[in-house]
């Protein structure tokens, strides 16, 4: 479940709830008033694991010094 950034309209509280995709939003935890909008905020995210742009995965090399490519070549002349 996303968290959501919330902000009460009769008391101007701001706060962070852990609400389903497509939920009413919930009643400020201050002083329990239902009109509560939802904020735009940034969001992060950090891609873990092999294979991503951040390991260089899908860049074309220029150099052509790729050992998958020189290997491949020396068995078939074989």
């Amino acid at each position: 479940m996303p968290i959501y950034e919330y902000r009460c309209e009769s008391c101007g509280h701001q706060f962070e709830k852990m609400v389903k995709i497509g939920a009413e939003p919930p009643a400020c935890p201050e002083c329990a008033a239902a009109d509560v909008r939802k904020l735009i905020s940034a969001s992060s995210f950090h891609l873990k694991g092999s294979g991503w742009y951040k390991d260089h995965y899908g860049l074309k090399s220029g150099s052509g010094s790729d050992s998958g490519g020189s290997s491949s070549g020396s068995k078939g002349d074989s």
